[in-house]
């Protein structure tokens, strides 16, 4: 089967190495099409080809400053050309089944996500926005314009069902966990990490940090919002000296001995998220967590940590200690989930939904 794979932004070249692979090791012919990733070298290919259509230009002039202010009028640029090189791309080469990662424009979007060849399928990582509210209508629009919305848990499968999406048009498959050397953990170190972004709630635990016993806190990733006031509160509340700040896009090299250097990975989200890259990559290294409800799921099905309300710092604090006090059982549980949320398992489910959708078009376009 040829399968072509789209993440125009490159918002996820993690998740796109791993189910390229996977699906390229179970005999397809796969192609990744994306933009240049502009914080480093993406992961080299393995059974899969790789091709930068989108963004070429913007996506490698902004690679050495990746928050540049060029980056969003050179994209803008970039935009309409690049999906006329995807459409004739697509054209020509006539994959079986097309599966669009991230849709970055809106309705702006549907002037091409129509045209794809069917079948077409959208991998909704994020049902909700980031922040604010959704606008139903354009949703809408945009989940109607594809065969199939794959979802990973089953509050993402109650999320499109609001939205108006139909239950046959809605398959849920788990996010796989990026696997890493796993040691069994020790210490007292809290981990937050990814992209440091207000939602993620980094404010809620710093806030919990003085109920937490004898552990410091190393905060890792990249800041799309700003952490200064988060500074000032650590100040404020006199934990600063408990706080490593380690800001910046991460190559997994460092994010590797992160995880070895850490006890348990803490993720406060206040909301939006069902599935989270940061939080798979936390699994995959053996690290038990603290989430709240918006990654919970998971979390509950393999009894890999703690699941506490958002914007709760006395609630956090204490699931921290919990874990923080007898680690054993959750990192069980982690193993449990690397186990059952295998790329292999999870490229399976996309065969068999890719197989599913081109044998009921084929018999549609026979009626």
């Amino acid at each position: 089967m040829k399968i072509a794979l789209l993440d125009p932004p490159s918002y996820s070249p993690a998740y796109d190495h791993h189910l390229a692979a996977s699906l390229g090791a179970r005999g397809h012919e796969v192609e990744l099409i994306t933009s240049p990733f502009a914080f480093g070298e993406p992961p080299r290919p393995e059974g899969y080809e790789r091709r930068e259509l989108f963004l070429p230009l913007s996506g490698r002039l902004v690679r050495r400053a990746p928050r540049s202010r060029l980056r969003l009028p050179l994209k803008a640029l970039e935009y309409t050309p690049s999906i006329a090189r995807l459409l004739l791309h697509l054209r020509r080469g006539r994959p079986d089944v097309v599966n669009v990662q991230w849709l970055p424009a809106g309705t702006r979007d549907l002037l091409w996500a129509r045209r794809l060849p069917r079948p077409r399928v959208l991998t909704a990582h994020n049902v909700l926005p980031h922040e604010g509210e959704a606008d139903v209508d354009e949703r809408r629009h945009l989940y109607g314009a594809f065969d199939r919305v794959l979802v990973h848990t089953h509050r993402g499968v109650e999320q499109l069902e609001r939205f108006g999406v139909s239950a046959e048009h809605i398959v849920r498959i788990p996010h796989g966990t990026f696997d890493g050397p796993v040691e069994p953990p020790n210490g007292r170190t809290l981990l937050f990490f990814g992209l440091i972004r207000r939602y993620k709630g980094l404010d809620v635990l710093v806030r919990a940090l003085p109920e937490v016993r004898d552990a410091k806190l190393v905060v890792a990733g990249d800041p799309l919002d700003a952490v200064e006031p988060i500074r000032q509160l650590a100040a404020d509340l006199g934990v600063s000296d408990r706080v490593d700040w380690r800001l910046g896009y991460l190559p997994q090299q460092e994010v590797e001995a992160l995880m070895r250097q850490s006890t348990i990975a803490v993720f406060p989200y206040r909301g939006g998220e069902s599935a989270s890259g940061a939080l798979a990559t936390a699994l995959g290294h053996g690290r038990p967590v603290v989430v709240t409800e918006a990654l919970g799921e998971i979390v509950r099905a393999y009894g890999a940590g703690a699941v506490v309300p958002p914007d709760d710092p006395s609630a956090l604090a204490h699931a921290i200690n919990e874990l923080l006090d007898d680690p054993a059982e959750a990192f069980r549980g982690t193993q449990k989930a690397r186990e059952a949320l295998s790329w292999s398992a999870i490229a399976e489910a996309h065969e068999r939904l890719y197989s599913e959708l081109t044998a009921s078009i084929a018999a549609g376009d026979r009626d």
